[in-house]
């Protein structure tokens, strides 16, 4: 049974830094690509990074480019994303998803890419 569990999200002040992980069970984790996303209340689920099966490709939407980092630890089947200089426009639930394929392809900002989904994690940046 696929199971990917987020943790570390919480309250932030606007400039903060704040790192969030996710653990993944029951599948070969080294074998797919991962990634993050996040919706924010009455919002799409928008697409936030995604790492591939081996780290060496990550991408990024433009509005956390240069402020948030992916990584993951094959040994350790997990995945963290270091999340700096956090906006007031960061403010939402995040969720860790295993993608369908070993890399992060042009679909990677897209849900249907990602076949198994964490519950989520909050992350609320104040001003």
């Amino acid at each position: 049974q696929v199971q990917l569990v987020e943790s570390g999200g919480g309250l932030v002040q606007a400039g903060g830094s704040l790192i969030i992980s996710c653990t993944a069970s029951g599948f070969g984790f080294d074998d797919y690509a991962m990634g993050w996303f996040r919706q924010a209340p009455g919002k799409e689920r928008e697409g936030v990074s995604c790492i591939s099966w081996g780290g060496a490709r990550t991408k990024y939407t433009d509005a956390v480019q240069g402020r948030f980092t992916i990584s993951r630890d094959n040994a350790k089947n997990t995945m963290s994303l270091q999340m700096a200089s956090l906006k007031p426009e960061d403010t939402a639930l995040y969720f860790c998803a295993k993608a369908s394929s070993s890399i992060c392809g042009n679909d990677w900002h897209s849900p249907l890419a990602y076949n198994e989904w964490g519950q989520g994690t909050q992350v609320t940046v104040s001003s």
